[in-house]
Formats: C-alpha cells, sequence, structure tokens
C-alpha cells in the first residue's frame, strides 16, 4: 500500500489575516521561520510562530473585525 504525502500548504502573502487553529488567535502572516509561519497580532504586538497546518486564512467576517479592531486600537493611540 502506498503512503499518500499530504500537500504542503500554501504559503500566503505577506499580511494575509490567518486564524491559529491552535489557540483561536487572528494574526497577519510575516513570513517564513524555519518550518513554522511568523504571524502577527492584527493590533500590535509580539509576533509568534505556528505549524502551516494548524493555520487558516481568515474568513470575511473575521478580516473585518481584525481591521475594526485595528482602527479602534489606532484611534485610541495603541497602535501607530
Amino acid at each position: 500500500m502506498p503512503v499518500e504525502q499530504q500537500e504542503a500548504p500554501r504559503v500566503p502573502t505577506p499580511g494575509t489575516i490567518m486564524v491559529d487553529t491552535n489557540n483561536g488567535r487572528l494574526g497577519e502572516f510575516r513570513g517564513l521561520a524555519g518550518p513554522y509561519w511568523a504571524l502577527r497580532p492584527v493590533c500590535g504586538g509580539t509576533e509568534w510562530e505556528a505549524e502551516p497546518g494548524h493555520l487558516r486564512e481568515a474568513t470575511p467576517a473575521e478580516r473585518l473585525r481584525a481591521q475594526n479592531a485595528r482602527c479602534n486600537a489606532r484611534s485610541r493611540g495603541e497602535v501607530l
């Protein structure tokens, strides 16, 4: 019986909003970090690394919510 190989996930464009299914956090894709993908919180903060298999692109509603949170943070002076 042949061993099936999983296809490697497509690397997103930097800036793509992703959901880390391990912790439910939304982050902006920043780039590759070895075998992991680097994400930055949409409203700023410390980057984290996640396994590509645990990430998915955000839905339109999730992207809108993240963009709205960023705008609100900017209006409060929390994000440049």
